[in-house]
């Protein structure tokens, strides 16, 4: 492998499109998922860690600050877009970190084509909006489970109710 596949943060959705590429050459099946990751928690780990097993190659998505704030309100994230791609980063379950800052990753997906495309248990994969185009593209879409009462914003909620 080069070493633009060894890279774990990517700069943008070419390198990510160039990465991907690389591993599909190699027979590698690759895994996505995306989200904010605000506040990396218990279930996120687990949810990742699922996603992991599904393939060869996971690459996390993070949403960009203002897509945050567009998807959760004007005082999210928490963390900045620097802090979570470095948390994440630092995670052994996955391989690549990118962000993007589209509210539907529709470019993120098709510069990835993702062989399967994981989205937690809130989800369901016949009303995902993300379903149709990851199919069109040749792959498939996998719900992991969550783990019970672990979620930013119930953390957020709690730390709230503390002040």
């Amino acid at each position: 492998m080069n070493s633009l596949a060894s890279n774990r943060v990517l700069a943008s959705l070419g390198e990510l499109s160039a990465v991907t590429g690389e591993h599909r050459a190699a027979g590698r099946t690759i895994v996505l998922t995306n989200g904010c990751f605000d506040i990396l928690h218990a279930g996120h780990v687990h949810s990742l860690e699922t996603a992991a097993t599904l393939g060869d190659v996971l690459v996390v998505a993070l949403n960009s600050d203002a897509s945050v704030r567009r998807l959760k309100g004007r005082d999210r994230p928490l963390n900045s877009l620097a802090d979570r791609l470095a948390v994440l980063s630092a995670l052994r379950c996955d391989d690549h970190v990118v962000a993007f800052d589209e509210d539907w990753p529709e470019p993120l997906i098709r510069a990835a084509r993702p062989h399967v495309y994981v989205k937690g248990s809130d989800y369901n994969p016949d009303t995902l909006r993300e379903t149709p185009l990851v199919e069109s593209l040749g792959g498939s879409v996998r719900i992991v489970p969550l783990l019970p009462g672990r979620s930013s914003s119930s953390l957020i909620a709690r730390l709230a109710c503390r002040r």
